[in-house]
């Protein structure tokens, strides 16, 4: 079969094209796909941005971090106002000064989080798993606080103020007793005293 020099440089041209096809479309992946936050559970892709940092994706969206796998990460300062993040896993991650306000953290995994100067008033915290975390200075004001455990958990100059502590866990909490500057409502004694297991008697 004879083939001419045209209808060669044809097919090359061709293989030439094909090949750039396939080189644009892998760097397309890799450019399209730089983050993404999957659900711990079940493995499934949430979200997914060209973004860099869980940060960088919040603050470009509103993001529903439901379940989320975020243990150790880096949020401090970052602005969670009213998200969801119920069912979380935040083990051990920095939220240092982060913006958590109305935040829906029930049943989150906040154990051993850095929760220093943090602002999570009226956030629900309920259930929320708080062993060994850092809350100095944040501000709880309004929290729903109800089932939370806060074992061990450092709460030295914590605005508890309005705060639900019913049937919360309190065993082995710091306060630092005489020098401390935890603020609670008087009307918020009796949850309070209850969480620390102490019991009242006329």
């Amino acid at each position: 079969m004879n083939i001419t020099k045209d209808e060669v440089l044809k097919d090359v041209e061709k293989v030439r094209k094909y090949i750039e096809e396939i080189d644009n479309e892998k760097v397309s992946e890799k450019t399209e796909k730089k983050f993404e936050i999957k659900n711990r559970f079940t493995g499934e892709v949430m979200i997914s941005s060209n973004k860099t940092t869980i940060k960088e994706v919040y603050e470009e969206r509103k993001a529903n971090l439901s379940k989320a796998h975020l243990s150790k990460a880096n949020l401090s300062g970052t602005n969670l106002s009213e998200a969801n993040l119920i069912g979380a896993n935040l083990r051990g991650a920095n939220l240092r000064e982060a913006n958590l306000y109305g935040a829906d953290l029930s049943e989150a995994d906040l154990s051993g989080a850095d929760l220093y100067g943090t602002n999570l008033s009226g956030a629900n915290l309920r259930g929320a798993n708080l062993r060994g975390a850092n809350l100095r200075e944040a501000d709880l004001y309004g929290a729903d606080l109800s089932k939370a455990d806060l074992s061990g958990a450092d709460l030295y100059g914590t605005n508890l103020s309005g705060a639900n502590l019913s049937e919360a866990e309190l065993q082995n909490v710091k306060f630092y007793g005489k020098g401390g500057n935890t603020r609670i409502k008087k009307s918020d004694l009796d949850n309070f005293l209850e969480a620390l297991g102490i019991n009242l008697e006329e």
